[in-house]
C-alpha cells in the first residue's frame, strides 16, 4: 500500500510540475511579445514624432493607424521626397500620405502631386485635409474610379486613369491601394499600366510590402520589369523600393481596357 501511495503521489507531483513548466513557458512567451509591441509601438511613435520635425505642420496629421500608412512609412515618404526633390510624384489610395507628400513639395518649393482615389467619400475628405492645412495648390485629387483592366489574360479592378497628363513622366510612384479586399495581387497592375510612365531615375514605394500578395507581386514585377532594382526598407507592414536607372522599358503584358 505505502508503494501505491509514493507512486501516486510522484505521478501527481510530477503531473503538477509538468503543467508549472507549460504554463512559465506560456507566462514566458507572452514576456516576449509584450516587449516586443512595446518596441514596435515605441518605433512608430519616433517615427511619429521625426515626421512631424521634418514637416514642421502646424494642425495635426489624421490618424496613422489602422488602413492609413504607418508613421514609419510616411517618414520615409517624406525624407525621399525632400532629398530627391521630385517634379512629378503619382500616388495610388490618398489620404494621410497625400498630406505628408504635398507638405514635402511645399518645402521644397517646387513639385506636383497626383493622388489617385476610387472611393469618392475618401477622395472628398482627402481634399478638406488639404485645405484646412493650405496644401491644396500642391495636389490635384482625381476621382478615379476602379474598372475593370484585362491583363494577361486575368482581369484586375485598377483606378481610371483616362484623366493623367498625357505623356506624364513619373518621378515618384507610391503605391498604397486598391484595397486587398478588391482581388488577391491587388496592386499588381500598378506595373504594367503605370512603370511604362516612370522616368529616368523614379523611385516607387510600395506599402505593405510584408504581406504574403505584395511579395508575390514584387517577384512578378522583378521578372517583368527586370531593368528595376529592388530595395528593401525595414517598415511596421513593409516597404519595397524600386529604383529605374534609366528609362523604363515597355512591359510585354498585352493590355486592354474593358470598362
Amino acid at each position: 500500500m505505502p508503494y501505491i501511495v509514493a507512486t501516486i503521489l510522484l505521478s501527481v507531483t510530477l503531473y503538477i510540475l509538468h503543467k508549472l513548466r507549460h504554463v512559465h513557458l506560456l507566462l514566458h512567451d507572452v514576456s516576449d511579445r509584450t516587449s516586443g509591441d512595446s518596441v514596435a509601438l515605441f518605433r512608430q511613435m519616433e517615427a511619429l514624432h521625426g515626421l512631424y520635425v521634418e514637416l514642421n505642420l502646424k494642425r495635426s496629421l489624421p490618424p496613422t493607424r489602422g488602413w492609413a500608412a504607418s508613421p514609419d512609412f510616411l517618414l520615409e515618404l517624406a525624407r525621399h521626397v525632400r532629398w530627391a526633390q521630385p517634379r512629378m510624384v503619382l500616388e495610388c489610395s490618398s489620404g494621410t500620405s497625400t498630406l505628408v507628400l504635398a507638405r514635402c513639395l511645399q518645402l521644397n518649393g517646387s513639385g506636383k502631386l497626383i493622388s489617385l482615389e476610387h472611393d469618392t467619400h475618401y477622395a472628398h475628405e482627402t481634399r478638406e485635409q488639404l485645405r484646412r492645412n493650405g496644401l491644396q495648390d500642391w495636389v490635384q485629387v482625381l476621382d478615379a474610379p476602379l474598372l475593370t483592366r484585362e491583363l494577361a489574360g486575368e482581369s484586375w479592378p485598377w483606378y481610371d486613369l483616362a484623366a493623367l497628363p498625357a505623356g506624364l513622366s513619373i518621378d515618384l510612384l507610391v503605391i498604397d491601394g486598391p484595397p486587398q479586399a478588391t482581388r488577391p495581387l491587388a496592386r499588381y497592375a500598378a506595373g504594367p499600366l503605370l512603370f511604362p510612365r516612370l522616368a529616368a531615375g523614379a523611385h516607387v514605394f510600395l506599402d505593405d510590402a510584408a504581406r504574403a500578395d505584395e511579395q508575390v507581386i514584387l517577384q512578378r514585377w522583378r521578372r517583368e520589369f527586370p531593368a528595376l532594382d529592388q530595395f528593401e526598407r525595414t517598415c511596421e507592414k513593409g516597404c519595397a523600393v524600386l529604383v529605374a536607372p534609366d528609362a523604363v522599358a515597355t512591359s510585354t503584358t498585352r493590355l486592354v481596357s474593358t470598362g
